[in-house]
């Protein structure tokens, strides 16, 4: 197979297209809701096939460990370009961001009930603009995309969320909008003292990395880049958006907020802050540690305390990326392996806990834990699945998240035995509060009389979906390993 048409530029048009057409079907919902599964699920079959053809050599002029690369001017002027570029990483995110799209799609089928073709055109504008952020290669591009997934998101909480839905999509909007502008004066600084240097301007990653920055401006420059990867992440004390905005987003929402956009900032950090400022980023490294450390303790102490299911797995999701954290921290291949591959994992297992909440309140309208018990007797299908997606997320051996996890704490002791020490702390505070959540729904004693139906086939289909990738992943994680092994080695030198 070849690759000579502009398949990375067919990623980002592809849901973009399919927008636009969802949201021409505004006198039939259920012409909408087809249209963006077809684009959702063409956008999946493109990445698949991608991924099963035999990787072509790297073209002319890419960097080193990109298979698929595409350039073109844009705006000459400012220097300015068109760039797109996949190596392993960026190829396993972009798999990621449509699989879950794809998830997202069929699990807001029945929960959506008005506005749909504005729902579903929202939807694919934000796996456009995501995609967008896992491919671009030139910083001004980047930023367009990064700014680009704020708008969908927003109006998905602010329209279709619940609660005080407004509050939280102006807090999420707020909080990301005000790290991204600290991010564009970094980036236009870095732009001018490059040009001032080589006389040539320019925004494209490959030149930018060889900038000669003194090491008190690169302290500030790589802060900047540093805060508004951290507020994505979330990071601890960064994170206090993300509570509010998984609370009240509708389902589809807090999956792909969980599954997808927290990752943004991780592979953003690893993508573009440590090449262009190393020295700076070794700097900060202890920084990062103390961050991560309580961040995953935090996030685990704070879950145990809540009544709320959905924002008992929000606080889960600050302490799991802690460990992604942890592992950009310490920067050896083993721990950033862990790191990348936890990102996928989080993604699947939080984005099934996310799904089998929604499911839940649909049926009950009450997502407190109080409502609950005895749902093993009643649902027996739905329990096993929430059973087994907790399992995953305590990081129970033989599914997924016990990989990422035990790499990124290998690696992670090599470099730092305090902080993989500290990280180990909140492995046990996770299983405190897994253990407290599994107990409450499915074993403990029923609160009030609860007619619950078991999975519909529509819902269970989801589910299996994402058990065999959550199996998968933690029997065979190889693949993905295989993947990473070259882009990893490339930026961490080896070491």
């Amino acid at each position: 197979m070849t690759f000579d048409f502009p398949i990375l530029t067919l990623l980002i048009l592809l849901p973009l297209c399919g927008s636009l057409l969802t949201l021409a079907c505004r006198r039939s919902d259920l012409a909408a809701r087809r249209v963006a599964l077809f684009f959702a699920l063409a956008e999946l079959a493109v990445c698949a096939w991608i991924c099963l053809a035999s990787l072509p050599a790297a073209p002319a002029g890419a960097p080193a460990g990109f298979f698929l690369f595409e350039d073109a001017a844009w705006i000459e002027r400012f220097g300015i370009r068109y760039t797109l570029g996949m190596d392993g990483v960026s190829l396993i995110m972009v798999f990621l961001t449509a699989f879950i799209s794809a998830i997202a799609a069929v699990v807001s089928w029945k929960g959506i009930t008005e506005r749909i073709p504005l729902y579903f055109a929202l939807l694919l504008a934000l796996e456009a603009g995501i995609q967008g952020v896992f491919l671009s290669l030139d910083l001004f591009l980047f930023y367009l995309f990064w700014e680009a997934m704020l708008i969908p998101m927003f109006f998905l909480i602010g329209i279709w969320g619940h609660g005080r839905r407004i509050y939280s999509a102006v807090k999420f909007f707020l909080y990301t909008f005000f790290g991204s502008l600290l991010m564009l004066v970094a980036i236009i600084s870095l732009y001018l003292m490059h040009g001032a240097q080589s006389g040539s301007y320019t925004f494209a990653l490959g030149q930018l990395i060889h900038t000669s920055v003194p090491y008190g401006i690169g302290l500030w420059l790589y802060a900047a880049f540093l805060f508004a990867f951290a507020i994505k992440f979330p990071l601890f004390p960064l994170h206090t958006w993300l509570p509010d905005a998984h609370t009240d987003a509708p389902t589809a929402g807090s999956v792909i907020l969980a599954s997808l956009l927290l990752k943004t900032g991780a592979y953003a950090l690893i993508r573009f802050g440590y090449p262009l400022f190393p020295e700076a980023a070794r700097a900060f490294t202890p920084l990062l540690y103390v961050s991560a450390v309580i961040g995953i303790s935090y996030g685990a102490w704070v879950a145990f305390a809540q009544e709320d299911m959905k924002r008992l797995v929000a606080y889960s999701s600050v302490s799991h990326m802690g460990f992604v954290a942890l592992g950009i921290a310490a920067w050896s291949p083993v721990a950033l392996s862990g790191a990348l591959l936890q990102m996928v994992n989080h993604g699947v297992t939080t984005g099934a806990l996310f799904a089998l909440v929604g499911m839940l309140d649909e049926r009950t309208h009450s997502r407190e834990l109080a409502t609950y018990g005895g749902v093993w007797g009643k649902a027996p299908v739905l329990a096993f699945f929430f059973l087994l997606f907790c399992m995953a997320s305590a990081g129970v051996p033989g599914l997924n998240n016990f990989v990422g996890e035990f790499l990124v704490l290998v690696g992670t002791f090599r470099v730092s035995p305090a902080a993989a020490a500290g990280a180990f702390l909140g492995i046990v505070l996770t299983l405190v509060y897994t253990v407290r959540l599994v107990q409450e729904i499915l074993f403990g004693k029923e609160k009030k009389p609860l007619a619950l139906a078991d999975l519909t086939l529509r819902e269970g289909g989801i589910l299996a979906v994402l058990a065999v990738v959550d199996v998968y992943l933690g029997v065979h994680p190889g693949p993905l390993l295989e993947l990473m092994k070259t882009p990893i080695a490339l930026l961490t030198g080896g070491k």
